[in-house]
């Protein structure tokens, strides 16, 4: 991610996923953070960013 724009496509998409409670971007770190119900997988986050030229890569969670 390189812009706010950027950002904000990625925060959008996540933020459409059924139980997904908050979203989190970090231009400078080129991340998202998301808190989520314990149904969300990270299956069903990575579907939803094939809609865009991003892609998941894990954490362990915090």
């Amino acid at each position: 991610m390189t812009c706010s724009g950027c950002a904000g496509v990625v925060r959008n998409v996540l933020s459409g996923v059924a139980g997904v409670k908050h979203v989190e971007v970090s231009l400078e770190q080129h991340e998202a953070l998301v808190e989520a119900d314990e149904s969300v997988t990270t299956e069903a986050l990575a579907e939803a960013l094939e809609k865009t030229p991003y892609r998941l890569s894990e954490t362990a969670a915090q």
